[in-house]
């Protein structure tokens, strides 16, 4: 379930102008971070990516569903998003969520590793083309202030200094 906290930061997001997917970011950092405090668990970065994106749909975040995806996942997508319109009114047993939840904490969190995490975001990466990735960098940096700007650059000459240094 959504925090109250996480689904302020993803209005602060909607506000400053900022895509669906980063406003549903919040909610899959807050599960990646549920499962590296042991609150719940995950059998991989994938499962914990997905788990935050139905949250983030189901508390109204209008994030289209994937295109390139399983029916069964579209149709899942389909509901959260329907679940997410309709509002507070759609109760879940508390049996099937006590259940649901018992069963991700016996799935551990050793799927949320630095190494998985940074494997997964290569592959991601991998599967954009050189254009995409550079539209978002674009479309991302419309959406900073200076400051934001400014703090992104100095770490973008870090990250350089640090490569150049190892090689």
């Amino acid at each position: 379930m959504a925090t109250k906290k996480t689904i302020e930061q993803a209005k602060r997001d909607k506000r400053e102008g900022k895509s669906a997917s980063t406003q549903a970011g919040e909610f899959v950092k807050a599960e990646i971070d549920a499962i590296k405090a042991g609150r719940t668990g995950a059998k991989s970065v994938k499962q914990a990516i997905a788990i935050g994106l139905s949250e983030a749909r189901r508390a109204g975040i209008d994030l289209p569903p994937p295109k390139k995806a399983p029916a069964a996942v579209r149709a899942k997508a389909e509901r959260d998003l329907e679940i997410g319109e309709e509002g507070a009114a759609h109760k879940v047993s508390a049996t099937r969520a006590k259940a649901a939840s018992q069963a991700r904490k016996r799935e551990g969190g050793a799927a949320i590793t630095e190494t998985a995490l940074s494997q997964q975001a290569r592959q991601a990466a991998a599967k954009r083309t050189p254009a995409e990735r550079s539209a978002a960098a674009k479309k991302a940096a419309k959406t900073k202030g200076p400051a934001e700007r400014s703090a992104a650059a100095k770490k973008a000459a870090r990250t350089r200094a640090a490569k150049a240094a190892k090689a």
